[in-house]
């Protein structure tokens, strides 16, 4: 089993979201139907960023490190270097 890091982007309002989950399928799919309070009026979402860990709390650490970091220079650094 591993756990992603993801982060989605809304064209529409061009913003960023950052996140960790078990099933990054399930997970998308709840951030566009608006099962997500803070994502919910912002959707459609895209998939533009995704990374495994073998455990959660690895993928949380890393959630919180992007977060940490307040720079949409960096999280588009780390889409674009993701390749």
């Amino acid at each position: 089993m591993s756990f992603s890091v993801y982060i989605l982007y809304s064209p529409a309002h061009n913003k960023y979201y950052i996140g960790s989950c078990e099933d990054m399928g399930i997970r998308l799919e709840q951030h566009n139907k608006g099962r997500n309070k803070s994502t919910k009026f912002r959707a459609p979402w895209e998939l533009k960023y995704t990374a495994s860990f073998p455990t959660r709390s690895m993928a949380v650490a890393k959630e919180k490190e992007i977060k940490n970091k307040k720079s949409r220079k960096y999280i588009e650094w780390l889409i674009s270097s993701a390749g």
